[in-house]
């Protein structure tokens, strides 16, 4: 497996392109930041001229991470050439949440085949709903497939985001590879870091994404109640008090889920991810330290599989809430992860509206939120 990282920014690449590592079994991952459509197309048609035979794929970002370090108003990319692994694209249209379990099936479909070990996923952020996107997914899988990726993100704006499709940015569609091979190493990790405070309050209203009471109150107005005059600045403030959700009190895991919009004649909010009726909920708040700490667990969880020889491709999908609180600190989480990586690692990734993994090793992969989600790929001399 060969693999190198590089960025484009202020008009120009790092690095001249790599084009003699085209090929079909070439994964180009593309992170870009959400000008990079229609408005600039320059980074993403170079990057489709210079591999015309790789399976590219990408999508926009509230931030790119290239190497230890993230960036704004650039293109992250990395290019891995796989030795013993087939590669196979999937794309599919989503216009509304409704549709997300439909979708997931769809790529489930496109994706069947002999060897396939895992699925990276890039998704439209807005009008998904992506616990049902992942579960349409996952259904329809072989079992054991792991399915990890992240729902695309547009900044603090939550207006518009795209997927890359035949080398365009394009909104409302879910793009995935599959990878497929017995000599295929894969490690993962997820980790969040946040606090819960405050009481435990029982969901008594909601549907799919859409919660609407909290102990038989509308659920917005309670919401606000807590964040004071942040209310002022919904739904981006809420990244900053997620809210920790669980089918029962004595659930043992969580489930961390932001809001994407508010709906004030309906007192309703909007989330990335299903909200359990008759569950509980609990606002969440955080500290930077432990945030910073919890990216390098995840990092160090993915990490433990890596081949013991060649290189290896790291994807990092964190949240944009997470970026929001840690502010100037954001490099030291990234930083956590790419020290926990071989030296000769390709380490690129993006700020998300949503993660998708495994929350614990051999558990079935769900949508987070406010998680650091880390995946690894790597291949081993033989079978």
């Amino acid at each position: 497996m060969e693999q190198l990282s590089l960025r484009y920014a202020k008009g120009r690449w790092s690095a001249p392109l790599p084009i003699h590592l085209d090929s079909a079994q070439t994964l180009v991952l593309a992170f870009a930041a959400p000008e990079y459509d229609a408005r600039d197309p320059r980074p993403l048609a170079d990057l489709a001229a210079a591999f015309p035979q790789a399976l590219l794929i990408g999508c926009s970002t509230s931030g790119e991470i290239a190497g230890a370090q993230v960036h704004d108003a650039s293109v992250s990319v990395a290019i891995a050439r796989f030795g013993h692994t087939t590669l196979r694209r999937a794309i599919t249209p989503i216009h509304e949440a409704r549709d997300s379990a439909a979708a997931g099936e769809r790529l489930a479909a496109q994706l069947q085949g002999d060897g396939l070990r895992a699925v990276f996923v890039l998704s439209d952020g807005l009008r998904v709903n992506g616990t049902q996107l992942v579960a349409g997914l996952v259904r329809h899988l072989p079992p054991g497939v792991l399915v990890t990726g992240g729902l695309a993100g547009d900044g603090g704006r939550f207006e518009r985001t795209w997927v890359l499709d035949a080398g365009q940015a394009q909104g409302q569609r879910v793009c995935a590879v599959g990878f497929y091979g017995s000599r295929l190493r894969l490690g993962y990790g997820c980790e969040g870091g946040w606090s819960d405070f405050g009481p435990e309050r029982h969901i008594t209203r909601a549907e799919g994404n859409v919660l609407y009471e909290l102990d038989g109150e509308p659920a917005l107005p309670l919401y606000k109640r807590y964040l004071g005059e942040r209310a002022a600045g919904l739904p981006g403030t809420a990244l900053l008090f997620p809210l920790a959700v669980k089918r029962s009190s004595q659930d043992p895991d969580a489930l961390v889920r932001t809001i994407l919009a508010i709906d004030e004649a309906a007192q309703s909010m909007t989330f990335a991810g299903d909200l359990p009726q008759g569950g509980v909920a609990r606002l969440m708040r955080a500290n930077t330290d432990k945030l910073i700490t919890s990216a390098g667990m995840a990092g160090h969880q993915a990490s433990g599989t890596v081949a013991p020889a060649g290189g290896a491709l790291v994807i990092s999908v964190s949240c944009v809430g997470r970026r929001l609180v840690l502010g100037e600190r954001t490099d030291e989480e990234v930083e956590t992860v790419h020290d926990a990586m071989p030296d000769a690692a390709a380490h690129v990734g993006f700020y998300a509206y949503g993660e998708i993994s495994p929350l614990v090793p051999g558990g079935l992969s769900e949508l987070h939120n406010q998680t650091m989600t880390v995946t690894v790929f790597s291949e081993t001399a033989s079978t």
